[in-house]
Formats: C-alpha cells, sequence, structure tokens
C-alpha cells in the first residue's frame, strides 16, 4: 500500500512537469548549451537552463533556440541577486593575489567587468517566452516577483542545502524544493548560513519539515542511487556531474576529459574562483589559493574570469574550474539520451 501510495505521488509531480521520468537535468551554468537542455527533454527529463551568468536578451536567444529542437518542457534556472557589498580595498587584495597564477598563463595584468544581475529582466522574458518552469539559487525571489511568476502560471522550484532554507521556500510559496547534498558538484545553494549536509541526512530532514515535492540532489551517479532516493521519499532527482562530458554538453574538452579520469575522492569544496562555496576537481589553482585572500562572490568570479578563459584557451586544466561532484569517478562519455537511458 505504501509503495503504491509513493508510486501516485511520483507519477503526480512528474505529471506537474510535463515529463516521462523522475529526472531533471542540472541546471549548470556556463556548461548547458540548448543542444544539451534539448537532448535531455527529448529523453523525457526536465532539461533545465543554468541562465545564471546570462543577460535578458542571452537568455531570451536560449530560450528560442531550445524551443527549435523541442516541444516539450523544460526549465529556465536563475540565480538570486546577493546584496553583497564590494569593498576596494578587499576586492584590491583579491587581484593582487591572483597575480602570481596570472603569470603562470603569460598574464602580468588584466581588467575584470565586474558582472550585474539582470534579474528581473529574465523573470520578465521567461513569462514572455511562455516557460513552464523556473527554479531558483542562492535565495528565494521576493512575494512580488513569485505571484508575478505564478499569476503566469509557472511553476517553482527552489533551492536548499538545510532544512531550515527548505521551510523558508514552502513558507515563500515555491511549488517543490531541491535538497542539495553536500556530495553535489558545482556551487552551493545555500542562503541562510552555510552548512555542508550530506543528502543521506538532509533529505529525510526536508521531508518531514516540508509538505510540497522534494527533489533530491547530489552524488547521484546510476538507476541504484536513483531508486534509492525515491525509496527515501523524494519524488525526483537531479543529476548533474553524470551528463557532464556527454557529446551535447557545452564543457570544454578537457573539462570533459578531467571528469573522465577523475578518481574517486577527487573533489573539494573551495571558494578560490568565485568566492562562494562549491564543489569541483581539485587542481593547482585551488591548492595555490589556500589562505589567500578571496573577494566575495560574485566578485571573486569576476576576478578568476579571465584566468579560467585564459587557463582554457591555453590547454591548462590545472587553472580552470572543473565543478564535478562527489561521484564523478562513475562519469561516462555518450550522449544525453544515452546516459540517461542508464537511469531509467
Amino acid at each position: 500500500m505504501e509503495s503504491r501510495k509513493k508510486e501516485r505521488a511520483i507519477m503526480t509531480f512528474i505529471d506537474m512537469l510535463g515529463i516521462k521520468h523522475p529526472i531533471i537535468q542540472a541546471p549548470m551554468a556556463g556548461v548547458t548549451t540548448p543542444q544539451f537542455v534539448a537532448a535531455a527533454a527529448e529523453a523525457g527529463v526536465l532539461g533545465s537552463v543554468g541562465a545564471g551568468y546570462l543577460s535578458a536578451e542571452e537568455t531570451r536567444d536560449f530560450i528560442r533556440e531550445v524551443k527549435k529542437l523541442t516541444g516539450n518542457p523544460f526549465a529556465v534556472n536563475l540565480f538570486i541577486p546577493e546584496n553583497n557589498e564590494m569593498n576596494q580595498e578587499q576586492l584590491d587584495q583579491a587581484y593582487l593575489a591572483l597575480q602570481p597564477i596570472g603569470r603562470k598563463l603569460g598574464m602580468s595584468s588584466w581588467k575584470a567587468h565586474l558582472s550585474e544581475s539582470d534579474f528581473d529582466r529574465q523573470v520578465d522574458v521567461i513569462i514572455e517566452e511562455d516557460v513552464p518552469i523556473c527554479s531558483f539559487t542562492f535565495g528565494i525571489p521576493n512575494q512580488k516577483t513569485i505571484q508575478k511568476l505564478k499569476n503566469a502560471g509557472v511553476l517553482l522550484i527552489g533551492t536548499a542545502t538545510t532544512k531550515e532554507e527548505a521551510i523558508a521556500v514552502e513558507k515563500a510559496g515555491v511549488d517543490a524544493v531541491v535538497a542539495q547534498g553536500s556530495e553535489a558538484g558545482g556551487h552551493r545553494g545555500s542562503f541562510i548560513g552555510e552548512e555542508h549536509v550530506p543528502l543521506a541526512v538532509l533529505l529525510p530532514s526536508i521531508i518531514e519539515a516540508v509538505t510540497i515535492p522534494v527533489i533530491a540532489a547530489g552524488g547521484i551517479a546510476n538507476k541504484e542511487q536513483l531508486n534509492h532516493q525515491l525509496l527515501r521519499g523524494a519524488e525526483a532527482v537531479q543529476i548533474g556531474t553524470a551528463l557532464l562530458a556527454t557529446e551535447e554538453s557545452g564543457a570544454h574538452p578537457l573539462y570533459k576529459q578531467a571528469v573522465l579520469e577523475a578518481a574517486e575522492n577527487s573533489t573539494v569544496l573551495t571558494k578560490a574562483f568565485s568566492g562562494k562555496s562549491a564543489r569541483g576537481i581539485r587542481n593547482e589553482f585551488i591548492d595555490i589559493m589556500v589562505g589567500i585572500p578571496i573577494a566575495p562572490y560574485p566578485y571573486q568570479n569576476d576576478l578568476t574570469k579571465k584566468i579560467r578563459s585564459e587557463a582554457a584557451a591555453l590547454g591548462r586544466p590545472e587553472f580552470m574550474s572543473l565543478w564535478a561532484g562527489e561521484s564523478v569517478h562513475e562519469s561516462a562519455c555518450g550522449t544525453v539520451k544515452e546516459i540517461i537511458k542508464k537511469f531509467i
């Protein structure tokens, strides 16, 4: 009886998303391409546009490109703007601390364009382009934005790294929440303090605390792990690292190679690249930056952007951000469809 009830709950939620299988492709900003998102959608899971670093018009163009490739539903993920004040002295110290790495890449100096969020205009684009699902990372939109999206019929998904964050997501009126375990690759979605709770602890604590659907994320690399999370009460899972090395992925070839060659226990949490905790494959950049002044997010991300792009151009993965989850050693190459098939 309990098994049948759980099955009905899963079907209800995936029907809400308009997908065949209880899987969401993680919205990996900087990695997702229209081909990647469309391939996920065509495979019967929820494709997700990682729009965190895009402008409003770039977001619009991306959405339209995906629509040319699939008629299936997909989501757009946005970063909630953070009001971290810029301290010029702190920024100068962080920039100077990066100079030795810059010199290793033949860069004596470089200009860092400080980014500005286009969040409000991106919300308008999502409504104008009739995107059915919008997810959020790094916080919760204000009530005006939530109501605006709900009035347009958009289903909303939040991200939580603790029980307290999940409760806040539900109270705000968001429709579902991703429980992001500490095993997950890329940036932590934290917005109330900073804790690193493994999924085995996080998922049941969130399921007990909220009534909205909960999506499990972090270290899910195969069918057995997917089924395990569904049996534990998740109504879907979110996978990212497992899809990083696929043909449609926008990851740099050296990034894909690092993912495929990664050994077990090769990832660490670091703020070195962006000023915000993120899990990636440990490399020389991360090691050099231990104990070095780092600017707060998003300014550290702005300062290191040129280093990362130059490292990619020169074939120096030791200075690239290689975001990946703890199960990266289980990654395989192939198409998105082929990898998804292994999960279902």
